[in-house]
């Protein structure tokens, strides 16, 4: 996997890609479907060619994460950006204890390979796959001490379908974790790289924006 300032910034993309939709879902109950099924479908690129092809070999499918990074890491002034950088920051936090649990790590590539097959038949945003994935998360990153606390509105967050979406991305945001870890990201990156990373995140998203008007 290529090591580049171009790779690590796609892969926090990823990472706040799935903090910004956990955010909306927790206070709105929807989010943009497209890019959930980037974050769901990224969970199950094992063997990628490039960084990109873990969210699907275009950049206007990592399209709101690059926005949402570049946005976040420049202000965060507004609430919404303030949670969505508190989400990204544990979901880094939270891999890296992970990637000192190798059994932990096996169920989850075991439990998300056996999911495989209900993606192939049903699609990446159907809600037993969501349930699934959900559960995996559940059983296991739940378990650590230090948990993601999720802030919304509670009648939202209290129906079945919202909650397991927040798990699934959540999921999907420490997948991309990983992914930026072997990139070479690091967390000092985050200040002492920012104003590179901001740079490049908003040039990525404008190169996005104009392939989806070509």
């Amino acid at each position: 996997m290529s090591r580049s300032l171009k790779d690590q910034t796609l892969a926090l993309a990823g990472v706040f890609q799935a903090a910004n939709l956990v955010q909306q879902i927790a206070h709105n109950g929807q989010c943009n479907e497209a890019s959930l099924e980037t974050s769901i479908r990224s969970l199950f690129a094992t063997n990628p060619e490039n960084t990109l092809d873990v969210y699907g070999g275009e950049l206007r499918d990592i399209r709101e994460g690059l926005v949402t990074l570049s946005s976040v890491l420049s202000q965060q002034s507004r609430q919404q950006d303030i949670e969505v950088l508190r989400y990204a920051l544990n979901l880094i936090q939270l891999e890296s204890k992970l990637n000192r649990r190798s059994d932990m790590l096996d169920v989850i590539g075991s439990r998300i390979d056996q999911a495989r097959h209900t993606a192939s038949h049903f699609g990446y945003t159907h809600p037993n796959l969501i349930s699934n994935l959900a559960s995996v998360y559940a059983d296991t990153i739940s378990t650590f001490r230090q948990r993601i606390q999720v802030s919304g509105n509670p009648s939202v967050l209290q129906r079945e379908e919202n909650a397991a979406k927040v798990r699934a991305l959540l999921l999907a945001g420490i997948r991309s974790a990983v992914l930026w870890r072997q990139t070479g990201g690091r967390r000092w990156q985050l200040i002492f790289a920012r104003k590179k990373v901001i740079g490049l995140a908003k040039e990525l998203a404008e190169e996005a924006n104009r392939s989806l008007y070509h």
